[in-house]
């Protein structure tokens, strides 16, 4: 240790991922670069040291965020670190708002949920975690950091997710939530992009093989030619729209996506995780649906001389006929594709469920490798 880091304290940050899915994708950069952000941010006259480490990969979802912190403290007591962050999925809730974030002094811990803070979660949770841990600081009367200017509400006015702060610095407990609409429709959308639905999209393969199959084959059958002529723009709308439904409600009941509330998980939880589930099969159905039509114009208008077509309907045909074409066997074929989706990999298939997590691959509990600044 040189003589200037004998005169520096130190400062150990946990930063835990919880459960190591995209939590840890965001962990992974961000450990990188947070003890210069602190050093920045909060005291550069302090060693941080940054470790990285799991969670639960399943964290209790019937505590809240109260058992998030009590599991927290305790793994910060067990790897005797200064302060622990936790970095989570799990959409939480204080006052009937979308809770982004809570600093507890007593436990010396802050938790960050991930979905809260939309689809720019890393960009969010640099600009966010040196402000918490410098109030956490503060609030536990930490030597180390000198009494901090800036109000807690100075938060809100930095990271758009947080729309006011609730708590006093006499409690040590802090709740920094979002507001009502407009954070609870970014909640939703960082539950999205938390259950990666290109995941979900490369998961269902198989299905859009199955969809293709369909589609080549009513390519062929001049009654499809027929009835893509008879039938009105709306009608054609409706079709694909419900032929999607059925295709996301398939893949729900086939391979038991929805998620019922129990002891362990509340009502609302349940719902939320169903809502995460729904909207990201929908977004990757809807992606298949597209990559499936484009081919099938491609392959109608390879397959099918204008000649051809013109005879059975009976009058002179241009592209958007093609494209007709197209729009009402794309939909049936959807249909055809939900008995492929029954031969998808059933973890596979499963990942696209909020609730689910399965076994991390790849990461690893990096408690044993500091990075310093300051």
């Amino acid at each position: 240790m040189t003589p200037s880091e004998q005169q520096h304290p130190e400062i150990i940050v946990g930063l835990v991922a919880t459960p190591p899915d995209q939590p840890a994708r965001v962990a992974a950069p961000l450990a990188a670069e947070l003890a210069a952000r602190l050093a920045e941010r909060v005291n550069a006259d302090v060693r941080w040291t940054v470790r990285q480490g799991w969670g639960e990969v399943a964290p209790r979802r019937n505590g809240g965020v109260e058992a998030l912190l009590d599991d927290l403290a305790q793994r910060r007591a067990d790897d005797q670190w200064d302060v622990a962050i936790c970095l989570t999925d799990l959409p939480l809730h204080a006052e009937r708002m979308p809770l982004v974030a809570q600093t507890s002094a007593r436990r010396r811990a802050v938790m960050v949920s991930l979905p809260a803070l939309g689809l720019q979660q890393l960009r969010a949770a640099r600009s966010a975690i040196p402000d918490l841990v410098s109030r956490l600081l503060n609030d536990a009367s930490d030597q180390r950091i000198p009494t901090a200017g800036r109000a807690p509400a100075e938060l809100a006015r930095r990271v758009p997710a947080v729309h006011r702060v609730i708590g006093e610095a006499d409690t040590g407990e802090r709740r920094y939530v979002a507001s009502g609409l407009i954070g609870r429709a970014r909640l939703v959308a960082g539950m999205v992009r938390a259950n990666r639905p290109g995941r979900a999209l490369l998961g269902l393969s198989k299905l859009l093989v199955g969809a293709f199959g369909t589609a080549a084959f009513a390519l062929t059958t001049d009654t499809i030619w027929q009835m893509g002529d008879a039938l009105g723009g709306l009608r054609l709308a409706v079709i694909m729209l419900l032929g999607l439904a059925a295709l996301v409600a398939w893949l729900i009941v086939a391979h038991d996506l929805w998620e019922k509330p129990d002891r362990e998980t509340p009502a609302e939880l349940a719902r939320l995780f169903n809502l995460g589930t729904v909207l990201t099969l929908t977004l990757a159905t809807a992606v298949s649906y597209v990559v499936l039509f484009v081919g099938t114009v491609l392959v109608g208008a390879l397959l099918i001389d204008t000649s051809v077509l013109e005879q059975t309907l009976q009058r002179p045909v241009g592209f958007t006929d093609y494209l007709t074409l197209a729009w009402i066997t794309s939909s049936l074929a959807t249909v055809g594709g939900a008995i492929g989706s029954g031969l998808e990999n059933e973890e596979t298939v499963r990942a696209a469920a909020y609730g689910y997590h399965p076994e991390p691959d790849g990461w690893r509990d990096e408690t044993a490798r500091p990075s310093r600044a300051g």
